[in-house]
């Protein structure tokens, strides 16, 4: 008899079957390679920050874009809100010195009216309202007698010379001057004196020989 050896058909079963033609190492499972995949996933990484980086770099260019043109728009606005409120007030100063000018015949009337000893009774109480009203609109008289002549508020329609003058004075106020304002709508219409040809050269010999007599005259050699 032939004796058998114990063990060796369960040592053949738990050897995995192996095809032919290949050797026991095609048998053993391969472990993947560790460096392989840590190479791997590295670069996708890398390239997914990158795409980020990139989407923030533009997402940053369209927001400063953006706010440069918010204040570029504010800017405009409040120039336009300026140049509005400008036009308003220029407007509104050219129609008030538009009616107001053509009111001032009717004041110089009351002021003549006023200066003969007309101005009574009712007609009183509406001419002193009318001046009010118009100075509550920022009508303002200028123009009085003894003040030197200013041709820029000044209108000159008669002239004359005294020897009482030093300069070119008003002498007298034909017509008053209205302002509102800075703005002058109508000058004021006046008489004017200059001093007498000569007087100047005469005044100042007299004072000059004044001053002789008060120091007691040239000195003597």
């Amino acid at each position: 008899m032939t004796e058998e050896t114990p063990g060796f058909d369960e040592q053949q079963s738990q050897q995995p079957d192996v095809p032919s033609g290949a050797t026991s190492e095609d048998a053993e499972p391969k472990a993947a390679s560790p460096s392989a995949e840590e190479g791997a996933a590295p670069a996708g990484d890398t390239g997914q920050d990158a795409a980020l980086v990139a989407q923030l770099d533009q997402a940053r260019t369209a927001l400063s874009e953006r706010t440069a043109d918010l204040q570029r728009l504010q800017a405009e606005f409040q120039n336009y809100r300026r140049r509005v409120e400008r036009d308003r007030i220029a407007v509104k100063e050219i129609a008030i010195a538009n009616l107001l000018t053509e009111l001032l015949p009717v004041l110089d009337d009351i002021g003549r009216a006023r200066e003969h000893g007309e101005l009574v009774g009712g007609f009183k109480s509406v001419a002193e309202s009318l001046e009010s009203t118009a100075a509550k609109m920022g009508l303002q008289q200028f123009g009085k007698e003894g003040e030197p002549f200013d041709p820029t508020i000044h209108e000159a329609l008669m002239h004359s010379y005294a020897p009482d003058v030093t300069e070119t004075t008003c002498v007298a106020i034909l017509q008053p001057g209205y302002r509102i304002g800075e703005r002058t709508i109508r000058p004021a219409r006046v008489a004017v004196a200059e001093p007498q040809p000569g007087a100047q050269t005469v005044k100042a010999d007299e004072s000059a020989d004044a001053d002789d007599k008060e120091s007691g005259g040239p000195d003597e050699g």
